[in-house]
């Protein structure tokens, strides 16, 4: 899946006057259910195409709660990027609402709603939108510096989540001059590096060889847990799909266990 350019500029716009994204992390001995994080209802978008309207989601509802990990498998084209797009409020839903605890987000106006994406979801995607002229750590704290983080300040976090994600040996290195798998872990940390409250990955390693896919995996789910993060993948991957506490499937419009 290609990123729209106007995505990326989305991803970065950014205002340092929001509250911190960090998720709720549940006392020891709480063995109650977690709490919502995101909570869809009756989200509808559909598309226009040839002057056909194609409705892909239709009154879907969903819960997300802090710290779960979910995959989203299923063909192409059933809408799984689309909803993924709405959930990380890259795109807006032709109706219904967005909750995230319990607080409408698609009532926001597009400069507030950019602070909250920013400082609320990280995002990888399958091409990594890296900037190749770059070093690791320049990619991976812009966000930070976005968010409006001193140099010094976003040069640590930043070099603090890539020496997490394997890249200690990789920190000055122009991000062109690295393999795949590194890249697309330099791209991780970018995600990371403002500890959102919520990861979104859309085919995060759709690129990748399978050893280089083990370890992503393998870095996703152990941050998942490390940070309370809520995980949310689209993956046609059914080793990566396998690994999240509950898959899922769009059928009609609306999200299907898949068990």
């Amino acid at each position: 899946m290609t990123t729209r350019p106007s995505n990326i500029v989305m991803l970065l716009k950014a205002d340092q006057s929001l509250g911190n994204g960090m998720p709720i992390i549940k006392p020891e001995n709480d063995t109650g259910p977690l709490p919502d994080l995101i909570s869809a209802r009756s989200l509808c978008k559909g598309f226009t195409n040839g002057g056909a309207r194609i409705d892909v989601l239709k009154d879907l509802d969903f819960n997300l709660s802090v710290g779960e990990s979910v995959a989203i498998v299923g063909a192409s084209g059933i809408g799984k990027s689309t909803l993924l797009h709405i959930v990380g409020t890259l795109d807006r839903p032709d109706s219904g609402q967005l909750l995230y605890r319990e607080d409408d987000i698609f009532t926001y106006d597009d400069l507030k709603l950019a602070r909250f994406r920013n400082r609320t979801v990280g995002f990888v995607f399958q091409f990594h939108h890296l900037l190749p002229e770059f070093s690791a750590v320049e990619n991976a704290m812009m966000p930070a510096l976005i968010n409006g983080a001193g140099r010094q300040e976003a040069n640590q976090a930043a070099e603090e989540i890539l020496v997490r994600v394997g890249l200690k040996d990789r920190l000055h290195y122009r991000v062109g001059k690295l393999s795949g798998g590194e890249q697309q872990r330099v791209a991780l940390a970018r995600a990371l590096v403002l500890k959102p409250a919520i990861l979104l990955a859309d085919e995060p390693t759709g690129n990748l060889d399978k050893q280089n896919s083990e370890q992503v995996h393998t870095l996703l789910m152990e941050l998942n847990q490390e940070l309370s993060m809520t995980l949310v993948v689209v993956t046609h991957n059914s080793e990566l799909a396998s690994f999240m506490s509950r898959r899922v499937t769009i059928v009609n419009g609306r999200l299907t266990p898949v068990t």
